[in-house]
């Protein structure tokens, strides 16, 4: 496999994709938990936003905004290695969970961006687990759709960081 240089990305919305080892179990409602408190944990301490969010059972995606000078690889190394953890403990099972590489995408306009978060909150109606993307609850949609943040929060341990974003959807961000 190549080993293709990341660009140090930051300061910029980005799309990322982290899907799960192939030969490891699916994640569970107690796994998003303990993804989500390794998320939330990791965003305090790093100190990046998190502007949309999704958790399925073989991947997740997220829309981040690491400030500089964090990049994105060293905030999925940390919340990689922080959900790992918990999930293997929680499980009494050793090695890791999630792929090496990930898949990222700096969104390059407002039109872009809401693209992705569209992308983000259908991706478990387009898997079959639910009929509407409000249904689903390791998602940021119930935020989208009008929930508080800190009822989102008490429901299922995260919160979406909200932006102002230009209203022309050209707008560069």
């Amino acid at each position: 496999m190549s080993r293709l240089r990341r660009p140090f990305l930051y300061e910029r919305f980005l799309f990322v994709t982290v899907k799960l080892l192939p030969w490891r179990t699916r994640l569970d409602e107690e796994d998003f938990a303990r993804l989500a408190n390794s998320l939330s944990r990791m965003r305090q301490k790093h100190g990046f936003l998190l502007t949309a969010w999704v958790f399925l059972p073989d991947h997740w995606h997220a829309i981040i905004h690491p400030p500089y000078p964090l990049t994105i690889s060293t905030v999925f190394k940390a919340v990689k290695k922080s959900s790992t953890i918990g999930v293997n403990v929680r499980r009494r099972e050793v090695g890791g969970l999630w792929q090496e590489r990930f898949f990222d995408r700096a969104l390059r306009t407002v039109r872009e961006y809401h693209e992705k978060v569209e992308y983000i909150h259908l991706n478990p109606v387009r898997r079959g687990l639910v009929k509407r993307p409000e249904d689903w609850k390791w998602s940021s949609m119930p935020e989208f759709a009008g929930v508080s943040g800190e009822e989102q929060e008490r429901h299922c341990g995260l919160r979406i960081d909200r932006v102002p974003l230009p209203l022309d959807v050209h707008a560069r961000i």
